[in-house]
């Protein structure tokens, strides 16, 4: 049987989280086990986890940031950044890791094996060149954009983020380059971490009106979502694309402990079944998405789950 989506899953992939820390290393398996129950691993091909080299990762990242990555994942102590993302023994390779499990399903839809990809625990769209942030080590978000620009010559590439938290490790790193069309729907930065992604931050110099960043209110459900989202396709009809990335994080969703959303997983659904679209419409199917946050595990599997029957 051919299948047009593939979901990418295994140990090595689920060992990215860490210890007594709301990314804990149980949500992969939680949303494996709700897919399963769902009926949906049936309905798509299954890719295994890879590890990116140092020269993959350091497509996006600094040479010593990589560096200083591997010398503390070798003793587990320190930080990674300036209080978030503690380091742990093998954080290094755990890291690598979801780098290299979404560097496969973009070489697998470039080669047409697939036209669609699922990395559950990917996503990690905090972490800057040069410094992890808020729980995010390696950005395997940009370290695809780049990819996708040195390894496959395209430069328009869709950013889509709709995790209550703003993607400001991509939106910072690509502020003023006008090839990258960026939509992020998040909390307010006035109320949520990383308190960034004002309505008028629209991209710098010729970048300029590239980028969206529509800033929810506190409590903010799906009918917020669904009035919100048409910006969102306005967009990128806008600019030409080639290429869509959608990070589906599911602590937007009522209940997660650490934000103030209340969708329900129909607005995920909503966003993959529209990106879907989109994406026949405009890039011959190519649609890579990423499960980002969520620290409610019946959220996450629900949204995740969502995404996955849409995107299948």
């Amino acid at each position: 049987m051919s299948y047009e989506c593939c979901l990418y899953h295994g140990k090595a992939l689920a060992s990215y989280g860490f210890p007594d820390h709301p990314f804990g290393i149980d949500r992969h398996d939680v949303f494996m086990d709700a897919a399963e129950k769902d009926g949906l691993l049936d309905r798509v091909a299954h890719g295994l986890p890879q590890v990116a080299s140092v020269q993959q990762i350091e497509a996006f990242h600094t040479h010593d940031y990589v560096d200083k990555v591997k010398r503390l994942s070798a003793t587990g102590q320190g930080l990674l950044d300036l209080g978030d993302t503690p380091a742990f023994k093998g954080v290094y390779e755990a890291a690598a890791t979801v780098v290299g499990t979404v560097l496969q399903a973009l070489s697998d839809i470039m080669s047409a094996r697939y036209r669609r990809a699922f990395v559950p625990i990917a996503g990690l769209h905090h972490a800057r060149r040069e410094i992890a942030s808020g729980f995010c080590v390696f950005n395997d978000c940009g370290v695809l954009i780049e990819t996708l620009r040195r390894q496959y010559n395209m430069r328009k590439v869709a950013y889509v983020d709709i995790d209550a938290h703003h993607g400001d490790g991509v939106f910072y790193a690509f502020e003023d380059d006008p090839d990258l069309i960026f939509a992020d729907l998040h909390e307010d930065g006035r109320f949520l971490y990383p308190g960034t992604g004002f309505a008028q931050e629209t991209g710098r110099g010729k970048a300029k009106g590239t980028k969206l960043n529509i800033p929810m209110r506190m409590q903010a459900n799906d009918a917020d979502f669904l009035q919100a989202w048409e910006q969102v396709e306005s967009h990128l009809h806008e600019h030409p694309i080639e290429f869509i990335l959608f990070q589906c994080g599911a602590d937007s969703m009522a209940g997660d402990p650490i934000t103030d959303m209340v969708y329900s997983e129909q607005s995920h659904a909503y966003a993959a079944k529209r990106l879907r679209v989109l994406a026949d419409q405009y890039t011959d199917g190519r649609l890579l998405a990423m499960g980002g946050g969520g620290y409610n595990r019946d959220n996450l599997a629900r949204a995740w789950c969502a995404v996955l029957e849409q995107m299948a």
